[in-house]
């Protein structure tokens, strides 16, 4: 059994990426985002390489997630107090 001149062409051995399916990838990876607690009109205005980085650690994107809306209710509770 030989290898043929098939398995020598390029595409055949090394598939290029179509830009649908980036398109396709990004969008998922902004929707995981947004089940993480990200506010939809904040990931959407992130660039790709930002929501990448921020899904490598889901962890600590929950935990600034949390303290973001903890402080929010605090101004809110200040100026509902005054």
């Amino acid at each position: 059994m030989g290898t043929g001149r098939t398995l020598h062409k390029k595409p055949r051995t090394r598939p290029v990426k179509s830009a649908g399916a980036k398109r396709r990838r990004q969008k998922v990876q902004q929707k995981r985002l947004v089940t993480l607690g990200v506010g939809e009109d904040e990931a959407r205005k992130m660039g790709p390489r930002k929501v990448r980085d921020m899904l490598k650690r889901p962890a600590a994107v929950k935990k600034a997630v949390a303290r973001k809306a903890a402080k929010a209710a605090a101004a809110s509770d200040k100026t509902a107090e005054a």
